[in-house]
């Protein structure tokens, strides 16, 4: 299961639905170890779902990324016109100074859990302590019925 999974809790609410895995991605672009632009990663520590957006123009298929950074790239992101998905290009919408990926940046709607960069190891040991703490306390709220 993906998709705005960004907190030990929310692996364990994915088990508990039934998924056999979570899969977290934009949580892992904000580390340190990461390659990415050090702008990409203060956007996703800024940033929260109300800086997605959704569109299909920069590569024909649709895809969610950084508000900011489609504004840098000199485009509307309240008025991007539709891709026809028959040709996808993998490029920037038209503008052909900026490329999808390097210049307009992808991210998932989880990013408002994300507050720090920190290195992966850190990262990985907090989602240990959430999902602990958030299946302790599904435990003593499920203990009565139990």
């Amino acid at each position: 299961l993906s998709g705005s999974i960004a907190s030990g809790s929310s692996v364990l609410a994915a088990q508990a639905m039934g998924a056999d895995y979570a899969y977290i991605g934009s949580a892992f672009i904000a580390t340190e170890e990461a390659r990415a632009d050090e702008a990409y990663k203060q956007g996703i520590v800024e940033g929260s779902a109300e800086d997605i957006v959704y569109t299909n123009l920069f590569t024909g298929v649709h895809g969610n990324y950084l508000k900011p950074s489609i504004v840098n790239a000199g485009l509307d992101p309240d008025n991007l016109p539709v891709s026809d998905p028959s040709k996808m290009n993998f490029g920037s919408g038209g503008n052909s100074k900026s490329k999808a990926w390097r210049d307009i940046w992808g991210c998932g709607q989880g990013i408002g859990a994300i507050d720090a960069v920190l290195s992966a190891g850190d990262l990985v040991d907090r989602f240990k302590r959430e999902y602990a703490a958030a299946r302790d306390s599904l435990a003593a709220r499920s203990a009565p019925y139990v």
